[in-house]
């Protein structure tokens, strides 16, 4: 048996701004780094083995709290871009409200919350998961399936992504999947990845 804790990074600058973030490397805000700690403080007395973050600062802040907290900061860490969040293309930076007065709320509607619908020039739910789920079969699953516990610190997108495959979801399914910023959701799996018990912390 194996343990995965995934967890989205804390509230980022633009979270708090209302902006499209994708690939813009943003930090954490204040409140960011209180979630962040308050994750960590949820997982006192989880032991893990690695740990695996994206490329971006806001989810890798987020863990290097959480790993502080719980005294574990020594552990391998695995940085990827095929963790990041989806990118959003030609709204990046742009204020969510004032891109639906643009484009209209429907399109961005569309875009925000349809599985293989993309932004211009950005990505779909699809494409995010077309990167995450084969990084994940390759360097994750091979480490759970030898029942080491491992702890993920990633986006909204690339962790619903992630959700999607590890509990067999469809497309519309997942659509209807939230995650709050510094949340910690554990899953415990079997030597088949199959889900024993999944809940939040």
């Amino acid at each position: 048996m194996s343990q995965l804790v995934i967890t989205r990074h804390g509230q980022s600058a633009w979270n708090l701004e209302n902006r499209f973030t994708g690939w813009v490397d943003v930090d954490i805000t204040a409140q960011g780094e209180q979630e962040a700690l308050a994750a960590g403080k949820k997982l006192k007395g989880f032991h893990f083995d690695c740990a695996f973050t994206s490329n971006l600062k806001r989810a890798q802040r987020t863990l290097d709290i959480i790993l502080k907290e719980i005294g574990q900061e020594n552990i391998p860490v695995t940085k990827d871009e095929a963790l990041n969040e989806r990118h959003y293309g030609d709204l990046q930076g742009a204020n969510k409200a004032e891109t639906a007065a643009k484009y209209s709320e429907e399109q961005v509607h569309i875009w925000r919350r349809s599985f293989d619908v993309a932004p211009p020039n950005g990505e779909s739910l699809k494409d995010t998961a077309d990167r995450v789920i084969p990084y994940f079969d390759l360097h994750i699953a091979p480490l759970l399936q030898q029942g080491r516990n491992i702890i993920i610190s990633a986006h909204g997108n690339s962790l619903r992504a992630l959700i999607m495959h590890i509990e067999k979801l469809s497309p519309e399914e997942i659509l209807k999947v939230e995650l709050p910023t510094g949340q910690p959701m554990l899953y415990e799996l079997d030597s088949n990845l199959a889900i024993q018990s999944k809940r939040n912390l």
